[in-house]
């Protein structure tokens, strides 16, 4: 075989783009997080403060039992630390990460912010969306606030996941997504 020379006088280029010359990001509007979702997480936080102190207690009761026979009375004061120390930064981190939480639909996208120390900011278009799906659980359900889980072509599990929105917001938002996908819609 012989090779064939390129005749052709176009060459690839690939020339330089200034930052000057990128486009502008447009200013979006953050839709927050339901207030009820606070209360939500500050109710899951009590929840495991009880289990907390109940466990501390029990560890009390249970060494004073085993060790009544040895008229040894076992202090498990420094335990009770435990309950302080885990109290302040599980009842303040929700008052400091829900108002950092928020997400905004677009016309082409969905995009989704959080962090605290780490930010960040998640865009999926529409174009891209296999799967919307809406769950809750048993808490989320008594605060009526409901998670939607979005999921991309190729990713593995939930691509974004949309915490503590209004149950019927989030039923709003999996149908209007599916509908930009052009999904069918199950209801559930």
């Amino acid at each position: 075989m012989k090779a064939v020379p390129c005749t052709s006088t176009t060459m690839f280029e690939n020339p330089e783009i200034a930052h000057e010359d990128l486009p502008q990001v447009e200013a979006v509007t953050w839709q927050g997080m339901d207030s009820k979702f606070t209360r939500r997480l500050l109710t899951e936080a009590a929840l495991a403060l009880v289990f907390v102190t109940v466990g501390v207690a029990g560890l009390q009761v249970v060494f004073n039992i085993a060790f009544a026979d040895e008229n040894l009375t076992i202090s498990l004061g420094w335990l009770w630390l435990l309950v302080p120390l885990l109290a302040i930064p599980l009842l303040a981190w929700p008052l400091i990460s829900v108002p950092r939480i928020g997400y905004a639909l677009r016309d082409k996208d969905i995009i989704y912010k959080s962090g605290v120390f780490w930010q960040t900011v998640t865009a999926i278009p529409f174009n891209r969306i296999q799967h919307v799906e809406k769950n809750s659980t048993p808490l989320d359900r008594r605060f009526a606030i409901a998670n939607l889980q979005i999921f991309t072509a190729g990713g593995s599990g939930g691509d974004l996941k949309i915490h503590g929105l209004p149950a019927e917001l989030a039923e709003r938002l999996r149908v209007f997504i599916l509908e930009k996908v052009g999904a069918t819609i199950e209801h559930d």
